[in-house]
């Protein structure tokens, strides 16, 4: 009988001892060790960051027709002032760059896919993109301008009643018109759309189409290239906006490092120097 208790005693003891000894000490299961030891303190997770995205490769996602933030040039090489902008991150932040044209309707399911990471040419911040992506900090200004062929009789949204606007399919100039229902239903039917803003520019150069509602640093060069002497530009509009950097929500240490190299870009005068290569008019 004595023998079954003590057993019994034992057993107790050995359970006590396995219960006690997980590490838990009333820390979570994190060992305390001076209180530094299984907590990440912030210069730990500012580390770790930097290193899930030092020497890695991302690749970045564009419309190769949009000058002059990303495109082509005459022997075909991706040049702008976004292509010079992420080159300069991707240097700062400690990573190398790929880039990729995508169908712009599909930005984000690539995005989201993983076929790319970054959307990077001219992206307009809306808050409809907001909730599909992450955006970086905001790094320069844009606004969605109506432009006519100089003899055409249109000088307001009213003159477009019943007219033909086109606009590049799933852009923000096509976010902005939307959100006007009033103008949408005063045209009478569908906006006409584009895969890219300049197919959109020739529609209107050959009268298919009466307008074209797009980004204004496009809008811009387009016409300064192209006889700017036919072309009209409202004064009406549909309103200001901001590009920034469409990343995946998940892609924590990516985000920071980005904006911190924006901001070193901004306060050094190179994100200055790198504008004037591409706006040296405006």
């Amino acid at each position: 009988m004595r023998k079954r208790w003590m057993i019994l005693v034992l057993l107790a003891g050995l359970l006590l001892t396995a219960c006690g000894g997980n590490g838990n000490n009333g820390n979570n299961g994190k060992t305390n060790n001076g209180g530094n030891e299984g907590n990440e303190t912030e210069a730990t997770a500012d580390t770790k960051g930097a290193a899930d995205i030092e020497g890695k490769t991302f690749i970045l996602g564009l419309d190769d027709t949009f000058v002059p933030m990303g495109f082509r040039d005459e022997s075909g090489e991706l040049v702008g002032f976004d292509i010079d902008l992420a080159k300069e991150v991707a240097k700062r932040a400690g990573f190398e760059l790929e880039f990729q044209p995508v169908d712009w309707n599909l930005k984000e399911a690539e995005l989201d896919s993983g076929n790319i990471d970054f959307i990077w040419n001219g992206y307009s911040v809306t808050p409809e993109r907001e909730e599909k992506v992450a955006f970086s900090q905001p790094y320069m200004d844009n606004k969605q301008i109506i432009i006519t062929l100089a003899d055409s009789d249109i000088n307001s949204k009213a003159d477009l009643a019943g007219k033909m606007v086109t606009v590049q399919g799933e852009s923000s100039a096509l976010e902005a018109v939307q959100k006007d229902q009033e103008f949408v239903d005063s045209l009478g039917g569908d906006l006409v759309e584009f895969p890219t803003n300049i197919e959109c520019f020739k529609d209107v150069e050959a009268k298919r189409s009466d307008a074209i509602v797009v980004d204004e640093v496009l809008a811009r060069d387009y016409m300064k290239k192209n006889d700017e002497q036919k072309f009209k530009v409202l004064d009406e509009d549909f309103g200001e906006e901001v590009f920034a950097v469409g990343m995946r929500k998940s892609d924590k240490a990516l985000i920071e490092a980005v904006n911190k190299a924006l901001d070193e870009i901004k306060e050094d005068g190179t994100f200055e120097e790198i504008r004037g290569r591409w706006f040296a008019d405006n």
